[in-house]
């Protein structure tokens, strides 16, 4: 039930850079990112359509895909601190109190992904299993 919350989550969250929020989410990107803002928010908004769909659709695929979403929340966490670091407003977030709030909500988003998917279970599994393999 997890991962279809937050595949539910992923999907809108990436509807939304394509349309209503697309402004919001170009304030996000940072300046030292090589791309044209617009373009990285219509990509990142196509992969979290991709992920959430994924999730939501392929129930026998969910641990690599919650590698994935957790490995994307934390390629996108470096556009939070920049939106803290620059003092841009976006999303409501006009003060850096509420800028540095946001970035504690970025750790439990990771985790989520890792535990709703069984991917946190199945790389214990490996790293215990790689443990015994070489004694």
């Amino acid at each position: 039930m997890g991962a279809i919350v937050l595949g539910s989550f992923l999907a809108f969250a990436g509807t939304s850079h394509l349309s209503f929020a697309r402004q919001e989410f170009q304030a996000q990107v940072p300046e030292w990112v090589p791309l044209n803002e617009d373009a990285v928010v219509l990509l990142s908004g196509v992969v979290e359509i991709s992920l959430g769909a994924a999730l939501i659709l392929l129930p026998k695929r969910r641990v690599p895909v919650g590698l994935a979403a957790a490995a994307f929340f934390i390629a996108i966490f470096p556009g939070n601190i920049s939106q803290y670091v620059t003092h841009t407003d976006a999303f409501g977030l006009s003060s850096d109190r509420a800028r540095l709030a946001r970035l504690f909500f970025q750790p439990p988003l990771v985790l989520w992904a890792l535990w709703s998917t069984g991917a946190w279970k199945a790389l214990r599994a490996e790293l215990s299993s790689a443990g015994r393999t070489r004694r």
